[in-house]
């Protein structure tokens, strides 16, 4: 009977954790009750460029309330045509989710259409059912990323 009642307990304690980090993963609806807030769209500009160019990756705050805080970060990457990744960076992003990242093309940048991604830092892990996943500080290795839509930009790279 003893291990009933000690598998009751662990249940009852897995159960607890579980709940806690649905909610702080953003499954349980934010406290001020705002629906769900996708990072905003952002833009490549130019979007044909050569090595030794500098390109301008850029954001303006969402239309909704990420509420990304004074420390945000976007990660910005840059994959080109041979699947090489050339730019892999972080730059700061307001709490609206603005940014503005400039970058200079890599000369060992592969000619051809190279992809261009940018996303929050460590603390969305979205999914395509409009749910806001953020972590709100839980431990990421105990967090698995849901069907997520990376955005990608194209940008065109010359010679």
């Amino acid at each position: 009977m003893a291990s009933f009642s000690r598998f009751r307990a662990l249940a009852a304690v897995a159960s607890a954790t579980a709940m806690a980090m649905m909610s702080a993963a953003g499954c349980a609806p934010s406290p001020a009750g705002e629906p769900p807030c996708f990072p905003p769209p952002y833009s490549v500009r130019p979007s044909e460029a050569r090595p030794g160019d500098s390109v301008t990756v850029q954001a303006q705050d969402a239309g909704c309330n990420p509420r990304y805080g004074g420390n945000a970060r976007i990660q910005i990457s840059v994959t080109d045509s041979a699947g090489a990744k050339v730019i892999y960076a972080t730059s700061a992003m307001n709490d609206g989710g603005g940014f503005t990242y400039t970058f200079v093309v890599p000369a060992r940048t592969t000619k051809g259409q190279a992809a261009v991604t940018a996303v929050p830092y460590s603390i969305d892990w979205c999914d395509d059912t409009g749910r806001n996943n953020r972590v709100a500080g839980a431990a990421v290795v105990l967090l698995q990323r849901a069907s997520c839509v990376l955005p990608v930009k194209p940008l065109t790279i010359r010679r």
